[in-house]
């Protein structure tokens, strides 16, 4: 089963984050394998660290909550919220496998909380900008409640448009980098 994690930042808390960088980074080479993507993402200016998200493979939803609750910077109150929902990987690669690899253009995370009748179930056309894709879903994966999407695009609004306009609750878009150790 396949998981959409992303640690929202307490205000503040970067110097716990630099702090715990190197706990972060090997509690997540444990899950090496399992990841399909992650990294950090940031605020307008490109620079203030907003949170951290991670696409994850695991055996079912109590092993997802291990894997973001016991994370050392929730641990240590870096994190003031989480969202985790199960996610379906569209387009069957993790975000080593994206062609446009690490470094070429502007990378953005784009959330779409979903309200209503799903919507996006299936990657838009021009997939080749698209890093990760797929719906949020229920624990039980039987409901729809939005969509993520790691896009490469020019700007935020661009990134924004990867999403049915209309049919979300609210869409999120941040600046993203594809995480891992430097």
């Amino acid at each position: 089963m396949e998981f959409f994690c992303y640690h929202r930042d307490r205000p503040g808390s970067l110097p716990l984050r630099e702090e715990l960088l190197e706990a972060h980074w090997s509690y997540m080479d444990r899950y090496a394998k399992e990841l399909i993507a992650r990294g950090p993402t940031f605020g307008e200016d490109a620079e203030t660290l907003l949170g951290s998200v991670h696409i994850v493979d695991l055996p079912d939803p109590a092993a997802a909550r291990a894997f973001a609750f016991d994370e050392p910077n929730y641990q240590a109150g870096a994190y003031r919220d989480v969202l985790l929902r199960r996610w379906r990987n569209v387009l069957g690669r993790t975000m080593w496998d994206f062609p446009g690899g690490r470094t070429d253009g502007d990378r953005y995370l784009v959330i779409g909380l979903g309200e209503g009748e799903a919507v996006d179930l299936e990657a838009p056309s021009g997939q080749d900008e698209l890093i990760a894709y797929g719906p949020l879903l229920s624990d039980d994966g039987a409901a729809w409640l939005g969509t993520a999407a790691l896009v490469r695009a020019p700007d935020a609004d661009a990134a924004r448009a990867v999403l049915t306009a209309g049919r979300y609750a609210d869409i999120e878009v941040y600046a993203w980098e594809f995480g891992g150790r430097r």
